[in-house]
C-alpha cells in the first residue's frame, strides 16, 4: 500500500522522535501505533504521575501553611476524581500535540497493530482493545489496515508492567500503574510490592494523601539503582513520614477478601509476617512488548525478550532496529528519545555518537526528589577507581531553609587521579532539575577543576552542587 524510507512501529516518546527527526532529515516516514500517540510515558506514566505528584506537593504546601506565616481557613480536603481528572487532562493535551506534530512533520500515522512479515514489509491488523485506556481519539489523518514496505524499520513497542505468579492484577484490587493512576477514590491502606521509582513515586502520592503504606523489596535497599547512601538517605525520610518499609522481602502468599488483600511476607531468613491492605499495587518492573511482531521468523537476536542492537541500534537483521524499553534498558523516555534520533540519524549516514549509557540521567519524582547520573560509589570502587567524593547537606544552602526543604543531600564521585566526575547523586528538592547540570558537565568531559571554577548564582539549589564539588577537595565554604 505504501513504500517508506523509514517506518516506525511505535508512537511512544522513542517512536514518535524517530519519526519526526527521520522527517527532518527529508525521509518519507510513517509511525504504527495500535493505542495512543506518546505511548506509556506520555498517556499512562511520565507526564499523569508528574501531575498527580504535583497535586500532592501542593496538598503537603498547605498542611503546613504555618510554617510560612499563612492561615487557610477550613478544613483542607481533595477530591480524588478531580486530581484524576487534571492528570488525564494533561496527558490528552500532550496526545494531542504529538498528534499535531506527526502533521507539521508530514508524517503518516498508521492505525493498527503491526507485525513484520518479510524484510523490509509489514502486514497491520486492526488494533485490538483497550478498554478504557484508549481514552483518546485516532490521529485526525490515518491509514489502515494492509501491508507497507520500508527500507528501514524501527522497532519501538516500549514494554507493559511485569506480572508475577501469584500476583497477577485483577484491576480492582491488584493495580497496575494504570489503575494506580485513576483510583475512583482513594484506598486507606495499600501495599506496594516494588521498590523501585514506579513503587516509591505511587507511595510517595498515597502517604501524602493519607493511605498507610506498606512498601515490599526484595532486594537489601529500595531504589536499588541508586547509590547506597542516597537510598539510605530516602529510607529514613520515607519511614520518617510514615512509610512502611520491608527490604530484602517477597509477597509469598496473596489471599483476597471481600475489599481488601492479606499479603503473606516471607523475609530473608524465612520468617513470615501479614499485611492486610485495601489495595495492592504491582510494581515490579516491566517487560519488553517484542512478541507477536515476526521477530523469530526474521531470525533477530533477543535476550530475555530484549532485542539485542549495537551501538548504534542496529539488529543482527539488516534494515530492522530497535529503540526505547524493548531494545533494553534503562527503560525511560529521554534514554528512548535519543536513542531515536542516533538510530535515524545513523540510517541518513550522519556519524552520530553512539549513546553513552553512563550518562543517562535517572529521576524519581517522589518527596524529595531523587536524581543521580554516572557511577555509583560501590560501582566505581569495583570499576577500581581512586575517589574523591564530596557531599553537602540542604541544610546549608541559603535557598533550601528559605524553601523550608531543608532535607537533602548532594554527593559527587570523582577520579583522584584525573579529576574526572565519575558520578553525582542527589536527594531533596527539586533534584530532578538540578541534575542535567551534571549531565552536561560530564558530556563535557568535565574535571573538578572545571566545576570549581564556575560561578554558580546566590540564592539558589544549585549552589549545593558547587559546594559539593568542593568538598570533594577539601575546599568546601558552608559547612
Amino acid at each position: 500500500m505504501g513504500d517508506y524510507d523509514v517506518l516506525v512501529i511505535g508512537g511512544g516518546p522513542g517512536g514518535y522522535v524517530a519519526a519526526i527527526r527521520s522527517a527532518q532529515l527529508g525521509l518519507k516516514t510513517a509511525v504504527v501505533e495500535r493505542e495512543h500517540l506518546g505511548g506509556i510515558c506520555l498517556n499512562w506514566g511520565c507526564i499523569p504521575t508528574k501531575a498527580l505528584l504535583r497535586a500532592a506537593d501542593i496538598f503537603r504546601y498547605a498542611q503546613h501553611a504555618k510554617d510560612f506565616g499563612l492561615t487557610i481557613t477550613g478544613e483542607i480536603s481533595y477530591d480524588p476524581q478531580a486530581l484524576v481528572k487534571r492528570s488525564r487532562t494533561v496527558a490528552a493535551r500532550l496526545n494531542s500535540g504529538v498528534d499535531f506534530l506527526m502533521r507539521k512533520n508530514k508524517i503518516d500515522v498508521i492505525w493498527g497493530e503491526a507485525r513484520i512479515t518479510a524484510p523490509g514489509e509489514i502486514g497491520v491488523a486492526a488494533p485490538p482493545s483497550f478498554g478504557e485506556r484508549a481514552q483518546f481519539p485516532k490521529p485526525k489523518a490515518t491509514l489502515g489496515e494492509g501491508t507497507y514496505k520500508a527500507k528501514h524499520i524501527i522497532v519501538a513497542t516500549g514494554a507493559r508492567p511485569r506480572a508475577l505468579p501469584g500476583l497477577e492484577p485483577d484491576g480492582k484490587l491488584v493495580w497496575t500503574y494504570f489503575e494506580a493512576l485513576a483510583p475512583q477514590a482513594m484506598p486507606k491502606s495499600l501495599l506496594i510490592v516494588g521498590g523501585g521509582a514506579i513503587g516509591v513515586e505511587f507511595a510517595s502520592f498515597y502517604r501524602t494523601f493519607g493511605a498507610k503504606v506498606t512498601l515490599v523489596e526484595a532486594l537489601p535497599q529500595i531504589l536499588p539503582a541508586e547509590d547506597a547512601e542516597i537510598a539510605a538517605f530516602a529510607r529514613k525520610s520515607f519511614e520518617k513520614q510514615g512509610i512502611g518499609i520491608l527490604t530484602s522481602a517477597k509477597v509469598a502468599k496473596l489471599d483476597t477478601k471481600d475489599g481488601s488483600v492479606v499479603a503473606t511476607i516471607a523475609a530473608e531468613g524465612g520468617a513470615e509476617s501479614m499485611v492486610e491492605a485495601e489495595r495492592v499495587i504491582s510494581a515490579v518492573g516491566v517487560v519488553p512488548n517484542s512478541e507477536n511482531l515476526g521477530l523469530e521468523a526474521l531470525g533477530v537476536a533477543l535476550e530475555r525478550g530484549v532485542i539485542k542492537v549495537d551501538g548504534l541500534l542496529r539488529t543482527n537483521v539488516a534494515g530492522l532496529y530497535a529503540i526505547g524499553d524493548v531494545a533494553g534498558p534503562p527503560m525511560l523516555a529521554h534514554k528512548a528519545e535519543h536513542e531515536g534520533t542516533v538510530c535515524v540519524e545513523a540510517i541518513a549516514g550522519l556519524a552520530p555518537h553512539p549513546i553513552e549509557r553512563t550518562r543517562i540521567p535517572a529521576c524519581t519524582y517522589c518527596h524529595p526528589q531523587i536524581a543521580s547520573v554516572g557511577l555509583t560509589e560501590a560501582a566505581a570502587q569495583a570499576a577500581g577507581y581512586e575517589l574523591k567524593i564530596g557531599r553537602f547537606p540542604y541544610l546549608g544552602n541559603g535557598k533550601a531553609i528559605a524553601m523550608g526543604e531543608t532535607e537533602g543531600l548532594i554527593k559527587t564521585i570523582f577520579d583522584a587521579k584525573s579529576g574526572r566526575l565519575l558520578g553525582a547523586h542527589l536527594i531533596g528538592a527539586e533534584v530532578t532539575e538540578l541534575i542535567q547540570g551534571f549531565v552536561i558537565a560530564m558530556t563535557l568531559e568535565t574535571t573538578e577543576a572545571e566545576l570549581i571554577e564556575t560561578i554558580f548564582p546566590h540564592p539558589t539549589l544549585s549552589e549545593t552542587m558547587h559546594e559539593s564539588a568542593l568538598d570533594a577537595f577539601g575546599r568546601a565554604l558552608h559547612i
